[in-house]
């Protein structure tokens, strides 16, 4: 799902959590950077970013060790990709990802599948891949890509700030102009503070008499336009007490619509499936449902 977007299915989200080192006034500043991801029309997005940076007064490396990374596993979950990386308090103009090498799988019309790469010999392919054709990468390997902050620009200061930044899949790769069987990445990625962000907590319980496996259904979200946000998650009865929960985190403020969805069969639930919900800067909403019928 993408966390900051319009909310297109996106690449990645990363996340900066930034703390002061101490409890007291600091010159320095704590940076984390996790990483996540909203999918789109794609089997696979493979990323290696290997340096992570920000520009300002003098400019700090946050990491230069590469990883690499399958986007579309982080629909609903987020990854460190900078840990505890103290810099300078201050104002940053830019933060940005150098992409060495990436990879696509993209569904052909037929049903089969296509890869698309940065190079044939990418390190991140997997094994036995087949190559169909390059995944052109415009210079993002030498001079980066600049993350879109909400801002313009990046504040380090105070106790902790958290960032989010989301790369987005469908807008991020493309056809080149009069190349229906190229692939060309033109990266969008944004950022905005995770305190403007919310969430949505799903439940489920069986009514009086139902008999129904509630481990079998999930939870999926869309935004107001009926846009998938991210992926269903199975439900969960972690605590074994009959109440079954989903999560969605990092949601931009806005309407969304959430089902409950059996693998197979339909369900009749209070309130009714989808339901709509509202998600406030920096709050998580509740949507509790009860199965009333199953087929």
């Amino acid at each position: 799902m993408s966390a900051f977007r319009s909310i297109a299915p996106a690449l990645f989200a990363a996340t900066l959590a930034l703390g002061a080192c101490d409890g007291g006034v600091s010159d320095t500043t704590s940076l984390t950077v996790k990483l996540k991801d909203a999918p789109g029309d794609f089997h696979a997005a493979v990323v290696t970013i290997s340096e992570v940076n920000l520009a300002g007064s003098g400019g700090v490396t946050l990491r230069d060790d590469p990883v690499t990374v399958d986007l579309l596993t982080l629909a609903n979950t987020t990854m460190d990709l900078v840990a505890d990386v103290v810099v300078p308090s201050g104002t940053y103009s830019q933060l940005r990802f150098v992409i060495t090498g990436a990879y696509i799988e993209v569904e052909n019309e037929d049903g089969s599948t296509s890869i698309y790469a940065s190079s044939a010999d990418y390190e991140g392919l997997p094994d036995g891949a087949v190559v169909a054709g390059t995944l052109q990468m415009p210079s993002f390997g030498q001079s980066g890509l600049k993350v879109n902050l909400a801002d313009g620009s990046l504040d380090l200061e105070g106790d902790e700030k958290i960032l989010l930044v989301d790369f987005d899949v469908e807008q991020s790769f493309g056809h080149p102009a009069g190349d229906s069987e190229g692939w060309v990445m033109h990266p969008v990625i944004n950022g905005g503070e995770v305190g403007v962000t919310g969430g949505i907590a799903v439940t489920a319980q069986l009514g009086d008499g139902v008999t129904f496996d509630l481990a079998t259904a999930s939870a999926s979200l869309t935004d107001a336009s009926d846009v998938a946000v991210g992926i269903p998650v199975l439900l969960t009865d972690g605590d074994a007490n009959g109440t079954f929960e989903a999560r969605f985190d990092f949601l931009a403020p806005g309407d969304y619509k959430v089902l409950l969805t059996p693998a197979a069969g339909t369900l009749t639930t209070d309130p009714v499936s989808p339901h709509a919900v509202t998600v406030s800067s920096g709050g998580t909403q509740t949507v509790a449902f009860t199965v009333t019928a199953a087929n």
